[in-house]
Parts: structure tokens; C-alpha cells; sequence
């Protein structure tokens, strides 16, 4: 019986160390829930989902009666809605460089975000703009301005805007020593204008790159341009006006005759 109490009194303990071994792993699962972060596409997909359309046109894009948003640019309809490009458009965003951080002597780096400040009794109330930029790299694009009293919000509403102004662009492999069949470049020479700038895009053949600044390269890439020269005058360091030249430029590709 001795024996017997002994074997008992050793097995005890190693049914404690299982339990003690399983906790730390339900333990790591529950952490890694707790630091789980939701994709872009997982939170647009939700937004689609408890998307309450309110106006004539969204209905119709939830109801699935238009499933492409050519039909709507080609008739001329105005969206109002975010969520109607949302659900049509697989969207890329990013933000231009439109501010300066403070620096000595004026140096300081470019950043997406434009600080001004107003005066009062109370004292200084700052307020944040940005400019957005949205498109599927594959002839559409939009672009959209923001302004508030913080950052997030304001990028939240170029974001929007960008939405509500997407456009359709041609695309065509016009080089004069280029005879691909792909749409990598401009289909002629455009030129657009806005205040003191104007912008001249010419078509090039495949490989040369977009031969631009460095945030006219964000618009082209969203537009699914691969491939431009380009020749800009008058007070470039305007971003302002040298986004809405730009764009201005890539709205007169709408006039090439359809055979």
C-alpha cells in the first residue's frame, strides 16, 4: 500500500506542470488579438458593408445595377458619395508635399501638411491643409484638398474630396520611335495651365521613365502613366498650381476622337 500512496504523490505534480505549460499559450493568442491591426482593405470592405447610400446613384451602385464607374463618368453624373469609387475602384492614396517643416533659415524638409495660423485675442489658432491624390494606376485619378483645425482630419477630408473628383484619362503609346501595343504614355502633346505655371506633357517611348518633378510623379503614377517628358514655366514652386496644371493636362486626353 506504501507503494502504492508513493506513485500516486508522484503523479500529482506533473499534471500541474501541463497546466501551467497550456496557460502561457492561451495567453500569446489573446496578445496577439490584442495587437491585431486591420488591413486597408478590410476596413474600406466594412464601410462598403454598413454603407447607408443616400443618394440616387449610390443606390444604384449598391443594388449592383452599374458595376463600372466609366458609365458614370461617360454620362456626366456627379458622385457625391465616396464609397460609390470605394466599391467600383480598387484605390491607391497618397498625400503631396505641400509644407515645410521649420527649419533655420527657411531650410527645413517638405512635408504633406501646410501650417497657417490665425491671430485672435485668445492667441495663435493654427489650422493644417494637404493635398490627396487617389487612383487605381490604371486611367483613373483624383485629387482633392483638406483643411482643419488637426491633421488627421484634414487628411481624411483630401481623401474624400480626391473620391468625389475622380476623373478618366486616355492613355496610349504615342512615341515617335516607340510601336508597342501597351497605354504607357500621354496619347499627344497637352499642355495645362493655372496661375503663372504652365505644364507641357509630351509623349515618350517605353523605358524613359516620367522625366517630371518629384510629386507630379505621384499623380502620374496613379494615372498609370509610365513614360513622359515634360516642360514647365513660370512660379513652379507653387505646388498648388502645379497639381492643378497638371491635372488640367491630363483632362484634355478626354479629346481624342474615338474611331
Amino acid at each position: 500500500m506504501e507503494k502504492e500512496e508513493q506513485k500516486t504523490e508522484e503523479k500529482k505534480p506533473e499534471k500541474a506542470v501541463e497546466t501551467v505549460a497550456e496557460k502561457p499559450k492561451e495567453e500569446e493568442k489573446s496578445q496577439k488579438n490584442r495587437f491585431y491591426k486591420k488591413s486597408d482593405k478590410e476596413k474600406i470592405e466594412e464601410v462598403i458593408e454598413s454603407w447607408d447610400p443616400k443618394t440616387k446613384l449610390g443606390r444604384e451602385v449598391k443594388d449592383g445595377k452599374i458595376k463600372n464607374i466609366d458609365e458614370i463618368l461617360e454620362r456626366g453624373r456627379k458622385i457625391l458619395e465616396g464609397e460609390i469609387t470605394d466599391s467600383l475602384i480598387n484605390l491607391k492614396t497618397d498625400l503631396i508635399s505641400i509644407g515645410q517643416s521649420k527649419g533655420k533659415f527657411g531650410g527645413g524638409k517638405r512635408r504633406a501638411w501646410r501650417q497657417t495660423q490665425r491671430k485672435t485675442k485668445e492667441g495663435n489658432v493654427p489650422k493644417f491643409s494637404t493635398l490627396a491624390v487617389v487612383g487605381d494606376e490604371d486611367g483613373h485619378v483624383g485629387v482633392g484638398s483638406g483643411k482643419a483645425k488637426e491633421t488627421l482630419p484634414a487628411r481624411d477630408k483630401a481623401i474624400r474630396k480626391a473620391k468625389l473628383n475622380i476623373m478618366k484619362i486616355n492613355r496610349a503609346c504615342a512615341g515617335f520611335d516607340c510601336a508597342c501595343s501597351e497605354l504607357h504614355t500621354v496619347p499627344f502633346e497637352i499642355t495645362g495651365k493655372s496661375g503663372s505655371v504652365r505644364i507641357k506633357l509630351i509623349p515618350a517611348p517605353q523605358g524613359t521613365g516620367l522625366v517630371v518633378t518629384d510629386e507630379l510623379k505621384k499623380i502620374l503614377k496613379m494615372a498609370g502613366i509610365k513614360d513622359v517628358y515634360s516642360r514647365t514655366t513660370g512660379k513652379k514652386r507653387t505646388t498648388f498650381n502645379l497639381i492643378k496644371a497638371c491635372i488640367d493636362a491630363l483632362k484634355k486626353t478626354n479629346k481624342v476622337v474615338k474611331k
